[in-house]
Order: C-alpha cells, then structure tokens, then sequence
C-alpha cells in the first residue's frame, strides 16, 4: 500500500514534535511501602519529523505500548523510547505519564485512614541516543496568610495550595521522597478523612505555622536541594487564594 507520510511536504519545514497524546493505559509503579501499585496513567508519545516527510505513522506509538511491559521504571521507559525510536525513524522521541498515585494517610489525632491521591508524572526525551528523564509530583497542602493573621483581631484567611515538584536525579527516588517534601512546605498537610478532633489539630497547627506562598517555594526547594539523589529541581507552588479572584505563585528552578 502506498505510504503518503513519506512523501514530500509542501512546506519542508521541520516539526519539533508530533505524536498522540490522551491515551489511557494501566501501569504498575513502585510503592515504598507495598512494593508494587497499580493505577491508570494518561500517556503522550511523540517524535520529531524531519522536513522532507509529509507526516508520521500515528499507529506506530500505539504499537509500541502494545508492546511494552506496563512496569513503569527508568529501565522500561529507556526501552519504549528506544522502540519509538526505531518504529518512527526518528532522531528524538518524547514521552509523559500522568498518573494518581494513592498514599493511605492516617488522621492526625484520631487515626482514621484515608487514601490520598497525588498526580505524578514521568517525562522523558531521548535524542541521539541520551535520555532525560524527569519525575514529579503534585502535592496539595493547606497555608494561612502570615499578613492576614498579623493585621487581624480575629483569624485570618486560608486556602489551599499545591506544590508542583519536578527532578531529576541519580540511582532512584521515591515518589514518597517527593510528596512529604512538598507536605511539610505548607502551613499543615491536607487529609482525605478529618474527624473533628482531626479538624481542631489541622486549623491549630496550619494558624500556628503561617505561610506565604514565597516561604512554601523556599521551603520545598531546600527540601529538595538537600536531597542527597536529587540533582535538578523545578519547584512552581499556586496559592488558590480564598480572599481574592485570583491565584498567587511562585518558583524556583535549580542550575542544570
């Protein structure tokens, strides 16, 4: 059959990346404390396309999941971009899962159980036979104001912020590692399941610990430069701010 993608562009201009993203697919990750976790990641593969062919062969990404384990560590990532690599033809492959990722949280007075989820990400870049692999998380936790609460007779305002984590590192790292750098940034960490003992704990710990969405970005990024595995950092915490029509942020990116 004929084979269009290959052939000639009308306009021979290069694409920096082109692929399908949206995919579901199930994935086993590592868990420090059960060895093993399933859940369900969204998945983007792409490659780049030089400027004398038409278009790529979409099916060929697919195949190449079809193909791959679903265990989801630099070993197994290093061979589907490696697999794309020679499906496509191509001189750099690009490749994200999104996924939940649960952490069974125990109440802070109480004890009562909870599952917590995080969005974590792989990323990673294979060009000319290098790999850049990234690992992140998202971690929401609770601020108070230090302003509100310094300039008010009664109380102050508080919201809830995230602290979006991205490294990369040396030998492995626990997606555990980087959600509890993240939690102990904020002014108290969030929790599925709160009794009322649990609520009391939570406000009183989060109003004796005030934060600015500055000193959050500060805290994390120390947390993450003194990670002895972790040798890049991007830290981006958003304050969704309970007082205003708007979002307060900040972010810190360590040297390459």
């Amino acid at each position: 059959m004929e084979d269009v993608q290959k052939h000639k562009s009308a306009i021979a201009m290069p694409i920096d990346r082109v692929g399908v993203k949206g995919l579901r697919l199930p994935i086993i990750v590592r868990d420090r404390e059960s060895g093993t976790q399933h859940t369900v990641a969204e998945v983007s593969l792409s490659v780049d396309l030089p400027a004398q062919f038409k278009g790529t062969h979409m099916s060929r990404f697919v195949e190449a999941l079809e193909h791959w384990s679903g265990d989801l560590d630099y070993a197994s990532f290093r061979t589907l971009l490696d697999d794309i690599v020679v499906r496509l033809q191509a001189r750099s492959a690009h490749l994200r899962f999104v996924f939940p990722y649960f952490l069974r949280r125990r109440s802070p007075v109480s004890g009562a159980g909870g599952l917590m989820d995080y969005v974590c990400r792989v990323d990673g870049m294979l060009k000319d036979g290098k790999l850049t692999f990234t690992l992140g998380a998202d971690v929401p936790v609770m601020t108070v104001c230090p302003c509100s609460k310094a300039i008010s007779d009664e109380g102050a305002h508080s919201q809830r912020s995230e602290v979006r984590i991205r490294t990369r590192f040396d030998g492995f790292l626990w997606l555990e590692d980087l959600i509890e750098i993240g939690e102990s940034a904020g002014s108290c960490q969030v929790y599925s399941l709160l009794k009322r003992e649990d609520e009391k704990y939570v406000t009183e710990t989060a109003f004796a610990n005030p934060t600015f969405v500055e000193d959050v970005v500060r805290a994390a990024a120390n947390g993450l430069a003194e990670h002895p595995q972790v040798h890049w950092f991007k830290v981006e915490v958003e304050s969704f701010e309970s007082i205003h029509n708007h979002s307060a942020f900040a972010v810190i990116e360590s040297d390459a």
